[in-house]
């Protein structure tokens, strides 16, 4: 076989779907309400609890949510799209395995290192908002505060801030890892509770909130465009540039179908899991985006915790600390979500002989993939510890928004190919839905095409500087796939 035919061989659907069928790598305990728990679990945190008031300071208003509602849009697509898949191909990997099936290896490995990197990297970036909260709550019990340099990462736009490293943040990233390890159903038992303490806290912040909404607060919904030295904030580029941040907050559900092979009935229960956890979870950032920026101006909302800071501002100091356990627990449900995801991706790749198949080998005693568990908990943990949360939040919505092109454009060609496999879940229109999630994707990167003055402009968009140093990921994988992978995968074996 050819250099070029190596690249774009693949994994028939047929045999993964045997593949499935026949694992015994994992014990199947998952039902659909925790596997729906996890795509809840890794969906709402930071973008209820963080992202929609910060954005609504320094971007878009009250009009965040239509940053949300844009966001969601192509999340939604997307979301059709992997519950397609799911029914179809219930097998560990998510993207990956999807990729491998229609596109072949070489196109596989990209998008298995990709999510790897971008799951590993939403731990740490919610661990350290999760680190906000835990601090903001014991100030206010205890009314104690953790010494300076362990408040968070040094900052080098406020080198002056006696800041080193964050305790908490790290803390509970090597937690999370010692959990996944021991057994996933209690994982998934402890991961959901936690989320419906989450939910009842959401429901807390919209119920409590919506009795002191002021109106005026709304006005003007799209502020005027504002220029300083940060650049141009509000108006409609500053509502487009919001939905690439909070995009953040909309995704998620795909870290459900990396468990498929701990489902108990994968082809009926992982379509809907993805498409509830996604319509649950949009329906209350929607009505908390409302909320919070009804509460108070919008101007109040740049906080670390912009929810606690809104009530703080009304005097309501009895629901401050019921939102900030439930934030607690709502955020440590998302790196509970992504720390297992990151690892069963990990695992996919070991196993298919892309990465050295010592990563794949499962605990003899607590069924779980451990030792790449534990490796993703120190690097997350660093992770936490020492960087700012901004810029790992940019690379993450990058690798995430490629994920997404990837699968809008799988499901369409696998759609064309093979219309006779069998797909316990379609997707409707999809000659609209997959275009439509793959757009929706590609302006999330590099910005909405807007004419003013006759001229065509970009808005909202990713930094160049995270694109780049996305580049420098991928190629540091593809150097990894072409040294390592394509010489040791499970097809090149077979093909010898």
């Amino acid at each position: 076989m050819g250099f070029l035919a190596k690249l774009v061989r693949h994994k028939s659907v047929e045999q993964l779907q045997s593949e499935a069928g026949g694992s015994k790598d994992f014990r199947r305990v998952l039902g659909l309400w925790q596997l729906t728990a996890i795509g809840i679990g890794a969906i709402i945190g930071v973008g209820v609890f963080v992202l929609a008031g910060q954005q609504a300071a320094v971007n878009a208003g009250p009009a965040v949510i239509l940053s949300f509602i844009v966001a969601g849009l192509g999340s939604c697509c997307a979301a059709l799209a992997y519950a397609e898949f799911s029914g179809m191909i219930p097998v560990t990997g998510s993207a990956y395995t999807y990729g491998y099936a229609v596109l072949g290896e070489l196109f596989a490995w990209i998008i298995g290192w990709d999510l790897l990197i971008e799951y590993a990297l939403i731990v740490g970036v919610v661990a350290i908002g999760w680190s906000g909260y835990v601090q903001a709550l014991i100030e206010q019990v205890f009314h104690v505060q953790l010494p300076v340099w362990a408040q968070g990462a040094y900052d080098p736009l406020h080198p002056d801030n006696g800041r080193v490293f964050n305790v908490i943040a790290a803390a509970i990233s090597l937690l999370i890892a010692v959990m996944l390890m021991v057994k996933t159903e209690w994982g998934a038992r402890f991961n959901t509770a936690v989320v419906v303490i989450k939910v009842l806290g959401v429901a807390l912040v919209i119920g409590v909130g919506a009795f002191f909404v002021d109106t005026a607060n709304w006005h003007p919904f799209i502020p005027p465009v504002v220029t300083d030295a940060a650049g141009s904030h509000f108006g409609w580029g500053g509502v487009l540039a919001a939905s690439s941040v909070v995009f953040f907050a909309v995704f998620g559900y795909d870290t459900l179908t990396t468990a498929a092979e701990e489902a108990k009935n994968p082809q009926r229960d992982l379509p809907r899991a993805v498409l509830l956890s996604l319509a649950v979870s949009m329906a209350l950032y929607l009505a908390v985006s409302l909320v919070l920026t009804g509460m108070v101006p919008y101007a109040q909302l740049n906080s670390p915790a912009p929810v606690d800071a809104a009530f703080k501002a009304l005097g309501l100091d009895w629901v401050r600390g019921i939102i900030s356990v439930a934030a607690i627990a709502g955020i440590t449900s998302v790196m509970f979500a992504f720390m297992l995801g990151a690892a069963r991706i990990w695992f996919a790749l070991s196993r298919d002989g892309l990465l050295p198949k010592w990563f794949s080998q499962i605990h003899p005693k607590y069924g779980t993939p451990a030792r790449p568990t534990m490796i993703l908990g120190v690097f997350t943990a660093l992770v936490a510890g020492f960087l700012p949360i901004g810029e790992v939040a940019e690379l993450v919505n990058i690798g995430t928004l490629s994920a997404f092109i990837v699968i809008c454009a799988s499901v369409l060609i696998l759609r064309v190919r093979k219309p006779y496999l069998e797909r316990s879940f379609r997707t409707p229109a999809l000659w609209l839905i997959a275009p439509a999630g793959m757009l929706f994707s590609l302006f999330l990167i590099v910005g909405w095409p807007w004419i003013t003055d006759g001229r065509l402009h970009f808005l909202g968009g990713l930094p160049a500087i995270t694109i780049w140093r996305f580049v420098a990921w991928m190629v540091l994988g593809l150097a990894i796939y072409l040294f390592y992978g394509a010489r040791h995968s499970n097809l090149e074996r077979q093909e010898r």
